[in-house]
């Protein structure tokens, strides 16, 4: 490979690459020189590096699978070394079936549930548990409340990893559920740009730009800038969205061994005619109600405005030949701003009204600031004969959570009719002049949380590998929320992790895994001491491989996740006060097998099936509002004999689910359905694709969520065109 000397080489990647002696594209491909470079290229002295580079940058692939991981460990390991389910959805899924919001993306993900109790409120699960704990770039990122408000804009990432089960070593605090890592687009060594323009049904209107590329002649500074814009109306009475963002990135070359990388995202969401809760799901005399698809328990005045500001820094330092440093800052500003209608209770059985005394009407405000900071090592050492890699790192995170709830004042005069039956309501109810706050309905904490960490792939011998780690963490929390003490600590809490890989063949292995997780609790004992956290624990055993002449990754684990010392009511002190003990809590067992890559030429594929069983510490089921049978599926095939031509599918299955009552007797239930998506692309020339994509073409009709007593169904059929210019 042929360099001009005065450019300088992608040291990370490049570097790592090296010290493995393994990879799949020739570093080349990242240093294609612009057009500036090329032509001082005769004139300049060469080199040649004699080394491959194992990219995991999936933009511009067309491929379902990435070669490496580091979410679970931040070492840099292939799914056969990572001792952990692991799967991601790549760049080139999300541009085939239009997942333009993370919820799309995490439906598509093998083990995971996307729970929409809300229009702009979700939840995710995995293995039986919330989902908390996420990172950007591989950096712990707290989620306070376990939710998304709005919807994340995927257009700034490559791709997105999930490692499923408890991930402590990396994620600090949370639930053994799984770890989501938002991967971010990065600058490009040779310029390039994108335009993309859809339309589709209910008015959606959607324009992104993607442009980027150096901007020096020596092609050691470099930069990216990504803006997307949607506008839609709704399939759901009264419900309209607005959709803004802006992604910069600059990335420099400060010397030859050192790169610096700055970054700033903004993205806003407003949505009008949104809803607070959902649909009540049976009437007051136990009757279940079956309402159009298209209706909202929302007036037609809600709304819900969320704006982001996230910024980075990151520094990367080579340390000779085979270690790196690297330093990362991260602050986020988030201000959501709300106008809601709630709905207590069931309509009335004979006329199907609700009464205005089962109406909640607020107007809720929320400011979350965050500081996030990594600093890590990473490298190779020589021991016993063999290469082993190691990290080690520490990290800190401040996250201040204000809020606050107002509520029409007492000259508020409510409709003195209610509201009629759902399907007939056209969103109109007074609408409030004026809020006020009452005690109690406000909230101000602050959680720290601060970590050491460190995990190493020893090289055991010839078929034996170990992956192992451990990370010390420290955690408090002060402050109120609606009236309710935040105040509690966790010091020097241990959460290990060890893996075991025995490879059977040069393409198969067996792994064994046991991972921990913790989760303070503000609950106190008998003697008015918080509880010590909550332990979450998970273990896996499985089989992993490389099919089609290793084109594809499959795998199949066996596990069991679970969390010890849950605080349960134990009696009352003498002050009153409820006190509580540690018992057990959930636990969860299951089979998961995955498929993921190139199966034969131009056909892709990412194909999981989850089977789950989850019981409280009576043994009994527990959570059935989480499917025990999960199935996601996404495919697409180019057929070498018309290779302009590129069809795909999209499925999501799972079986029947159902929940208590909380307001009568018996059980909601909703029966198992599927979700086909089909997609269909053509290039018209080098730079211009137009692409077709038709969601639930069976028009099923479903509900999103039973985690709450209230639902609303699922998006009808629908379809999406697209045009897009790249250069």
């Amino acid at each position: 490979m042929l360099l001009p000397a005065s450019f300088s080489h992608p040291r990370a990647a490049l570097t790592r690459a090296v010290r493995r002696g393994a990879g799949l594209a020739t570093a080349s491909t990242l240093l294609l020189g612009s057009p500036i470079l090329l032509a001082q290229s005769e004139a300049l002295e060469t080199i040649t590096v004699e080394a491959e580079a194992l990219s995991v940058v999936t933009e511009g692939t067309q491929r379902y699978r990435v070669p490496l991981s580091s979410t679970a460990t931040r070492l840099d390991l292939t799914p056969r070394e990572t001792p952990q389910s692991v799967s991601t959805v790549t760049r080139a899924q999300i541009d085939d079936f239009s997942l333009d919001t993370t919820n799309d993306v995490l439906e598509s993900t093998t083990g995971v549930t996307v729970e929409r109790l809300e229009t702009d409120r979700t939840y995710f699960t995995a293995r039986g548990f919330e989902i908390s704990n996420f990172q950007v770039d591989g950096v712990r990122v707290p989620m306070p409340y376990n939710n998304v408000h709005g919807d994340m804009d995927t257009a700034l990432y490559d791709r997105v990893e999930v490692v499923r089960g408890a991930t402590g070593l990396m994620s600090g605090s949370g639930n053994p559920a799984a770890t989501v890592n938002f991967v971010r687009k990065r600058p490009t060594y040779e310029p390039q740009a994108s335009v993309s323009a859809s339309l589709g049904s209910w008015d959606q209107r959607r324009l992104e730009a993607d442009v980027a590329g150096p901007l020096d002649t020596e092609g050691r500074v470099r930069g990216r800038l990504v803006a997307a814009g949607m506008e839609s109306d709704s399939y759901l009475d009264r419900l309209s969205r607005e959709r803004g963002l802006l992604y910069g990135v600059l990335e420099a070359d400060v010397s030859d061994s050192t790169l610096v990388t700055l970054g700033h995202t903004w993205q806003q969401n407003n949505t009008d005619g949104n809803m607070w809760g959902s649909l009540p799901l049976y009437d007051s005399a136990g009757n279940p109600t079956d309402y159009d698809v298209a209706t909202s328990s929302a007036p037609d005045w809600s709304y819900w405005d969320v704006e982001t500001h996230r910024s980075f820094l990151e520094v990367q330092q080579e340390l000779g030949d085979r270690w790196s440093l690297k330093g990362t800052l991260t602050h986020l500003d988030m201000l959501s701003d709300t106008q809601l209608l709630y709905i207590y209770g069931t309509p009335d059985a004979t006329t199907g009204r609700i009464a205005d005394e089962q109406l909640t009407l607020s107007k809720y405000d929320r400011h979350l600031e965050q500081w996030m900071a990594d600093l890590h090592a990473k490298g190779d050492v020589d021991a016993f004969g063999r290469t082993h890699q190691l990290v080690v790192g520490t990290d800190w995170s401040q996250s201040r959570n204000q809020q606050e709830s107002r509520y029409p004042t007492a000259s508020f005069e409510a409709s003195g009719q209610g509201l009629p039956t759902l399907d007939d309501w056209d969103g109109r109810y007074p609408e409030p002049d004026a809020w006020v706050a009452f005690p109690g309905t406000d909230g101000d904490a602050t959680i720290k949380e601060r970590g050491v960490y460190s995990a190493a792939k020893l090289d055991l011998a010839d078929r034996w590998t170990a992956v192992a780690g451990a990370r010390l963490s420290w955690f408090d929390t002060t402050g109120e929320q609606y009236g309710v003490s935040q105040d509690t600590s966790s010091d020097h809490v241990l959460t290990p992790y060890a893996g075991l890989i025995y490879d059977i063949t040069d393409q198969a292995s067996l792994y064994a895994n046991y991972t921990e997780i913790f989760n303070p609790q503000t609950e106190i004992d008998r003697n008015g001491d918080y509880l010590d956290p909550v332990d979450g624990m998970s273990q896996e055993v499985g089989l992993k491989a490389e099919l089609f002449d290793g084109g594809a990754d499959a795998s199949l684990a066996l596990f069991r996740t679970e969390q010890d010392n849950v605080a349960q009511p134990a009696g009352t002190r003498p002050d009153g006060t409820s006190f509580f003990t540690g018992g057990d809590g959930i636990t969860s067992e299951g089979v998961e097998a995955t498929l993921a890559g190139e199966l034969v030429p131009g056909w892709q594929a990412s194909v999981g099936y989850t089977y789950l069983e989850i019981e409280d510490a009576g043994g009994e089921a527990t959570n059935t509002y989480i499917p025990r049978h999960l199935v996601r599926a996404t495919t697409s095939y180019r057929p070498a004999a018309l290779d302009a031509l590129k069809v795909g599918a999209r499925v999501r299955w799972q079986d029947d689910i159902e929940r208590e009552r909380d307001f009568a007797d018996g059980n909601t239930r909703q029966d198992a359905y599927a979700l086909v998506d089909l997609m269909a692309s053509y290039d018209i020339n080098e730079s211009l694709t137009a692409s077709l994509n038709v969601n639930n073409v069976t028009d099923e009709k479903h509900l999103t969520s039973l985690k709450w007593d209230q639902a609303f169904y699922g998006a009808p059929r629908s379809v999406m065109a697209n045009l897009t210019w790249q250069y």
